[in-house]
């Protein structure tokens, strides 16, 4: 009977230790994966703050073109592109010219 109980005793402590070897490897393999979720949640939130930087920016662009755009429909921007690109003036207006040549 000694002998039985012994061999009892020596296969609950491996099936203790089994299970013990187990449990460990079980939480090597969650704590792994817990920190490459956690690498992936920091990458993640860089990515977010940058393209939220990024859509300000478009939107600020964008605001930006609507300005011009509202300047483009105006008499003011017709006038500016005929003097500067046509060399247009009024006929109550005199244009002085400089001269190129300095003495």
């Amino acid at each position: 009977m000694k002998s039985r109980s012994r061999r009892k005793q020596k296969e609950n402590r491996t099936g203790k230790l089994c299970v013990a070897v187990m449990v460990v490897m079980l939480l090597a393999v969650m704590s792994s994966q817990i920190v490459k979720l956690y690498a992936k949640e920091q990458e993640y939130t860089r990515r977010e703050e940058a393209l939220t930087q990024q859509l300000e920016a478009e939107t600020e662009r964008e605001a930006q073109l609507k300005d011009y755009e509202a300047y483009i429909k105006t008499d003011e921007f017709v006038e500016d592109v005929a003097k500067s690109k046509l060399g247009l003036v009024y006929d109550n207006e005199i244009v002085f010219k400089e001269d190129k040549e300095a003495d």
